[in-house]
This record gives C-alpha cells, structure tokens and sequence, in this order.
C-alpha cells in the first residue's frame, strides 16, 4: 500500500467535498491540484468515484426533504410540485449532457486554458449579478416558479465547460431568475442531487471495468473524506452567502484563474 498516493488520495478528496457545492469548480480544482501533487487518475475513475461522496453529503444533510417530498408524493401536492420542479430542471442536463459529454471530457478537460478563462469570467459574472441582480422575489427555493426552476435547468449546463462550476451556473441564473441569495444556493443543492447521481451513474458505467483492487484503498479514502468535508461546508456556506454575499467566491476565482492562465503562459502547466 502506497502511503503517499494515500495521503494524495485524502487532500483530492477533500478539495472536491469543499469546492463541489461552492461556486468555484470543484472539476478545476481536482484537475489542478492532481496536475500539481503528480496524482495520475487513469480513465478519471478516482474522480468519479469520490464525486458520490459529495453527492451523498448533501443527500445526508437534507434527508429529512428527501424523506418528506417522498412519503408525500401519494397525498401531499407541495411534495409532488417539488419533485415535478426538479425533475424538469434536470431534463436539460440529460439532453445536452447526452450530446456534449464526450467531446466536453475528452477535449475541454485537457486544456487548462479553457479552465482558466472559466474561472476569471465566471468571477466577473458573479461581480457583475452581486450588483446587478434583479430585486429578488423568491426567497424559499422550494418554492420556485416551474419555468423558473427550469430556466435555472438550463444555465446548469454551462457548467459542462470544465472551471465554470455546476453550484456557480445554477447560482447565477437563480440569481438572474429572482431567487435570492439563500434560495439560490439552496435551489443549487437540490438540483445537484439528481444531476449529479444520474453523471456518476453514467460515468460509472463507463470506468467500473477499470477499477483495479489497488486502487480500491486510494478511493475509499478519498470518498471518505470527500463526504466529510462536504457535509462540513454546506451549511456554512449558505450562512455566509446570506449575510455577505458571492464577492469573495468571484474574487478568488479570478485570481486562482489568472495564476492558472500565468502558469499555463510561462510553461508551468501543460
């Protein structure tokens, strides 16, 4: 058993558990930072794998909606316009993700250019929605407007453009959409739980053949530790964004995006 691919293994899971559900892009930090600690991820199937670590945190932290929307889909109409809200959000994602997904893993993963101008032009968008942002008029995400919410669907499928983030895309059309800052980010949450199960799924199914017994070690960590620390740093997110708002998330992707772009110009970064 390999020591160092192990503790490798830990801090890539926890740099996806604390920047999948910030509107940073967790796909931009994996890349980057296994670029920079020399962590080969053959197939992505790491990635892959510790990715439902994440997904299953947020399904832990709202178990209780989970639970509720599903008991009362037989008797309750609020349970049942929840669920019908989500699942027409997430339609655009299947059908453009269906069409987009190889070329967007095979080519845009392999360009840390790409990545970097995401990462500096999605900071200024979110500089420019945190000023300019319509007056909010929907403050619970569970009660979000159908074609809003679906509207909202549709944005998240910018963030198959690696460095643009999926929390990012649907936090920006939320807020472009009339949704507040909490519900916003909120809405993102739930959004991300049927997305982001049906893109393991389909991964899955492509790279469980090359999942060799041992790197069944390097996963578990890193899935433990990408549940751990996403379980950690939803909530205080959503404290945060509410009181303070997205400015500190769109200043540090710029800057994390321009030292990435530097790297790439002066040979650092292939």
């Amino acid at each position: 058993m390999d020591i160092l691919n192990l503790l490798r293994a830990a801090f890539l899971g926890v740099l996806q558990g604390l920047t999948e559900f910030l509107p940073v892009s967790s796909t931009a930090h994996l890349l980057i930072g296994a670029e920079l600690i020399g962590y080969d991820d053959p197939g992505g199937v790491f990635t892959v794998m510790i990715q439902l670590g994440s997904i299953l945190a947020v399904m832990w932290l709202y178990r209780q909606r989970i639970v509720d929307v599903i008991t009362g889909l037989p008797t309750k109409p609020e349970a049942r316009r929840f669920a019908l809200m989500l699942f027409l959000s997430f339609l655009p994602a299947v059908g453009i993700g269906f069409f987009a997904a190889d070329y967007v893993k095979t080519v845009l993963y392999e360009s840390f250019v790409v990545i970097g101008w995401a990462l500096v032009i999605g900071g200024a968008a979110m500089l420019l929605l945190e000023r300019f942002a319509p007056k909010p008029v929907v403050t619970d995400a569970a009660e979000t407007p159908i074609w809003r919410a679906v509207a909202v669907g549709f944005m998240q499928c910018i963030a198959m453009i690696p460095g643009v983030s999926r929390s990012g895309a649907t936090i920006y059309g939320g807020l472009l959409l009339g949704l507040d800052r909490r519900a916003a980010a909120e809405f993102s949450f739930f959004l991300a739980m049927p997305t982001m199960l049906a893109a393991f799924f389909y991964d899955f199914i492509k790279v469980k053949d090359q999942i060799a017994p041992e790197r069944i070690a390097e996963i578990s960590v890193g899935f433990v530790f990408a549940f751990l620390a996403a379980a950690i740093v939803v909530k205080p997110f959503l404290d945060f964004v509410t009181r303070i708002g997205f400015g500190p998330f769109a200043w540090y992707r710029i800057g994390i995006g321009v030292l990435l772009l530097g790297g790439v110009y002066m040979g650092q970064l292939g």
